[in-house]
């Protein structure tokens, strides 16, 4: 018999800061959604709602705010109930992330901006290194430690 395989990568943009609860075990719950654009289609994308728990979740909460860019790794999990008031069948997925990679940072978000404005820099001018005692003599591979 073969395993099954429930593996999601997602990378977007936060749609939301993320909210904390606790569950009555003490265990932290981390909920967040993110909207991943779809390729080659202008001003669509995806959204998908994640949980992380305990020590990620801790870090996400700590970290992560409405805008900013993540690497989600994780599961997909489907819920299904009645729905009280229409008595109709109710369904939703959602990740549960088992990492968060940060791929900005906090003053990284993205903004009302056009792409091409990029913010002034600082009066500070900075120096550009120039190596100038460099000769043409061969390298003696011996010498790399590794």
């Amino acid at each position: 018999m073969s395993k099954s395989i429930n593996q999601v990568i997602l990378m977007g943009r936060l749609t939301r800061d993320p909210e904390q609860r606790t569950t009555s075990t003490g265990k932290v719950i981390v909920s967040f959604s993110i909207a991943v654009d779809r390729f080659g289609q202008d001003d669509t994308a995806d959204f998908f709602n994640v949980t992380a728990w305990e020590k990620l979740g801790e870090l996400v909460m700590q970290y992560l705010g409405k805008g900013r860019k993540v690497l989600v790794q994780g599961r997909l999990r489907q819920d299904s109930w009645d729905d009280k008031e229409t008595g109709k069948k109710r369904s939703s997925i959602e990740v549960t992330a088992t990492d968060v990679t940060f791929l900005d940072g906090p003053n990284d978000k993205v903004s009302d901006k056009q792409p091409s404005e990029k913010p002034k820099s600082s009066s500070k001018k900075t120096d550009d290194v120039v190596i100038e005692d460099i000769d043409d003599k061969p390298i003696d591979l011996s010498e790399i430690p590794f």
